[in-house]
């Protein structure tokens, strides 16, 4: 059992989210406006029409996130898209202008979509309560900015939040500060922070762990290139998806190299939404639509005419298709019994025709 006291599912802008649910398809907009408001609108107008439930954003300015220096640690290092730039920099290119929001907004409630975002800063929260935005998002670098998270949390809406790169105890003290500053809604994302992320590194296995852990909505933060992880998270029980969705590959942006066009999102919310389907539940036996092809199966036969006191043997009787007569796992308790009645080959055999 859970130590949380979050709800089983949570509901953003009407939409239901949890186990059951079909999965909660989110297209990540990212930096991938390229500074460029038309192409915002673009990506917006791309993942409505390939049936996305929300599209997300993140609203932060560079000071929000760094410090305007060039000392050790401040430029990117490592197997990255970003590798030299400083941190200051790429943020400042990165950012979604906050004049831009209530336009996004209003464009993608009119597509028919959830607009929600991913703050940074307490600016942007400020913000985004003047838009009335359904939920909010936890960054996975920002899973251990509490301070952070309770501003959220102290909005009352839901939270959804990523946990690459944090172990089991950061990410319960992440759900403990968001519990204790209000929030009675969060899902959580299985996530690795690479960018791209290696398949072999995706581990989503875990989400079913996540699942009886934590007793929330779980979902998938997809950084890998291609489709199969969201959709193996889908049939791994995950409620969310979220992806880095583009308008094209060229001109590139700072996300470009692990984002996906909006041809790609169409099959990749029909696939999730059909693996979630196949997921299913547990059970066993014929399913309702399979019992018509129970008389396919093997029973027992006469194979040969048997007169009346006449024994059971393998000569006489066989285990064949259909399957009207008895189980085949009755085939060792009739051998040896004789006839009650005369008994055709090819009449199914029962137990009331034997002694």
């Amino acid at each position: 059992m859970s130590d949380f006291d979050f709800a089983p599912k949570i509901v953003v802008d009407g939409r239901v989210i949890g186990a059951g649910e079909s999965p909660f398809i989110i297209a990540e907009l990212s930096a991938n406006h390229g500074g460029s408001i038309e192409r915002a609108l673009r990506i917006i107008d791309g993942a409505a029409e390939a049936g996305v439930d929300a599209i997300k954003f993140q609203a932060y300015t560079p000071d929000d996130l760094t410090l305007d220096t060039e000392k050790p640690g401040f430029i990117i290092e490592g197997n990255n898209p970003w590798k030299g730039r400083r941190l200051y920099e790429l943020y400042a290119d990165a950012a979604t202008p906050y004049d831009w929001f209530p336009k996004l907004y209003s464009r993608a409630r009119e597509r028919g979509i959830i607009p929600f975002t991913t703050p940074f800063g307490a600016g942007a929260i400020e913000m985004l309560e003047a838009l009335d935005t359904p939920a909010y998002k936890i960054a996975s670098f920002e899973a251990v900015d509490h301070e952070l998270m309770r501003a959220c949390a102290e909005t009352g809406k839901p939270i959804l939040m990523s946990t690459g790169m944090c172990d089991k105890t950061e990410i319960a003290e992440a759900l403990h500060t968001l519990q204790s500053s209000g929030a009675s809604e969060v899902g959580i994302f299985r996530c690795n922070s690479g960018y791209p992320a290696e398949l072999d590194e995706a581990n989503l296995i875990a989400l079913t762990d996540m699942i009886q852990t934590f007793e929330l909505p779980i979902g998938y933060s997809d950084h890998t290139l291609g489709l199969s992880a969201s959709v193996a998270a889908c049939a791994l029980g995950a409620s969310m998806i979220e992806k880095h969705v583009i308008d094209a590959s060229e001109p590139a942006t700072a996300d470009s190299s692990f984002s996906i066009t909006p041809e790609q999102l169409e099959q990749l919310v029909l696939m999730c939404r059909d693996a979630a389907i196949a997921r299913g539940e547990v059970t066993y036996g014929p399913s309702k639509k399979e019992k018509d092809s129970l008389s396919f199966r093997r029973s027992l036969y006469a194979c040969r005419d048997i007169a009346v006191g006449e024994k059971i043997t393998k000569e006489n009787v066989r285990c064949v298709r259909p399957g009207f007569g008895l189980h085949p796992r009755h085939f060792p308790d009739v051998l040896g019994r004789a006839a009650r009645r005369a008994i055709s080959a090819g009449d199914p055999l029962s137990l009331d025709a034997l002694k």
